[in-house]
């Protein structure tokens, strides 16, 4: 690689070159993140069928060395690597490099690595996937029974229109990172967006602000390439000589560069973006992919509630008795009660395939009891397990009985292998959320 029609750089002092040393290793450490999480995600699905939760998973990486969610402590043990790198790097015989060339290059792979996750979490939000509307036992929780992050959350959902529009600007932005002439632009927007993000997160106590940090630190320094002509013209008004470093690129060098350019962008704008589009209208990550018992979708009143062959009646306050029951379109139900519920507090983005550990309807809500089921449609009989880790092992078995479109009758064992006969009664309800909010409603 050669440069044209550049002045002369500037010399580089002995305190620069030394904190540059510490920051190349601090953000290449960063952008590939050989830890643990790394080799997981990597070897951990088929490339021969990636899907879109598999790329979503690879372009959310960064460097982890503690388990369980980001956290900034990881932050600091990369701080200290690097530190320890560059003062080796210091004494080593490969100090007197070319910082101009490896400053270009740092800068390339910073923006590539920006660019890939603000388009990680782009698609998944232009597809209103992040965000979903709310399902129906949500509808039907108590707003005091959710917490700040699951609110938050559930206000995008209702607005897809508005999720998808977030999710066109964080495109846009990754989309602007991978052209030399409009990185600063593109850095910029995200400087704004995920800067809100954070906030957002920090008052919603949701788990993205590490990661929103990240991408923070990584949009400033690519901002900060520019960031003296633009303070120079905007701030102080003075004539400023634009950049002029034009990388040139001749034989081989050339068209390995077009070809990993053409490659990132096909993987993680092109496949990704397919993918995305196909999840959404075929395999939403948050909600169950199995699909539940037939035509039953919709709120029960529990009319009558026996327990052991005793009949328990309505009470405002009782642990037992259930008071309604959801069943989802997909294989869930869920039971309101007055029976606690430890609240699944998990609050970080991640994409599941397996219908088991997707937690998003239960995480953040207290007031019901979530259960994934299977059918057993011969013998109509409904095999229950609750989805919270709180409760590992809580199995129901019940037989159903449907004797009329709005009637299911529920009759076998519960957790603690009690006896139980429920009737539930379909209650036709309407959400003003799913109506038309430019009519009249009738309710």
């Amino acid at each position: 690689m050669s440069n044209t029609n550049i002045p002369s750089p500037p010399v580089w002092t002995d305190r620069e070159k030394l904190i540059f040393r510490f920051f190349f290793l601090f953000f290449i450490l960063q952008a590939i993140p050989l830890s643990v999480d790394f080799f997981k995600t990597v070897f951990g699905f088929n490339w021969l069928h990636i899907s879109y939760g598999d790329i979503f998973n690879l372009s959310r990486l960064s460097a982890k060395f503690i388990p369980g969610p980001d956290s900034l402590v990881n932050w600091i043990i990369v701080a200290i690597i690097a530190l320890i790198g560059a003062v080796a790097w210091e004494r080593s015989k490969y100090k007197n490099i070319d910082y101009d060339r490896f400053y270009y290059w740092l800068r390339v792979v910073v923006r590539y690595r920006l660019a890939i996750g603000i388009i990680g979490y782009g698609f998944i939000k232009f597809f209103p996937l992040q965000a979903p509307f709310p399902s129906i036992s949500n509808l039907n929780t108590s707003y005091g029974d959710f917490t700040d992050w699951k609110i938050f959350s559930m206000s995008l959902g209702i607005v897809p229109s508005y999720e998808a529009f977030l999710g066109a600007i964080e495109i846009l932005a990754g989309l602007l990172l991978f052209i030399r002439k409009t990185a600063t632009i593109g850095a910029a927007i995200i400087l704004v967006f995920t800067g809100n993000v954070f906030i957002s997160n920090l008052a919603y106590e949701g788990g993205e602000y590490v990661y929103a940090t990240y991408l923070i630190i990584f949009a400033l320094f690519v901002i900060w390439f520019d960031a003296q002509r633009i303070y120079n013209l905007v701030s102080l008004e003075r004539p400023t000589e634009p950049n002029r470093f034009k990388p040139s690129f001749t034989g081989k060098g050339k068209s390995l560069r077009l070809a990993l350019k053409s490659l990132i962008i096909f993987f993680f704008v092109f496949l990704y973006g397919f993918k995305t589009y196909s999840g959404f209208h075929h395999d939403p990550y948050q909600f169950p992919h199995a699909k539940g018992l037939p035509k039953a979708a919709g709120i029960y009143n529990v009319s009558e509630f026996r327990i052991n062959g005793h009949v328990l009646p309505y009470a405002a306050v009782n642990t037992l008795r259930w008071k309604d029951v959801v069943f989802e379109k997909w294989a869930t139900i869920s039971i309101r009660s007055d029976r606690p519920v430890i609240v699944d507090s998990a609050n970080y983005e991640q994409v599941f395939k397996n219908d088991k550990d997707r937690d998003y309807e239960l995480a953040g809500t207290a007031g019901r009891h979530y259960y994934s089921y299977t059918i057993d449609s011969v013998n109509h009989v409904l095999f229950l397990n609750n989805k919270s880790p709180h409760y590992k092992g809580e199995r129901l078995r019940l037989k159903y009985e449907r004797p009329d479109s709005v009637t299911v009758i529920l009759s076998g064992t519960d957790q603690h292998l009690d006896s139980v006969h429920v009737v539930l009664n379909k209650i036709d309800k309407k959400y003003p959320l799913k109506l038309s909010r430019r009519k009249a409603l009738k309710l």
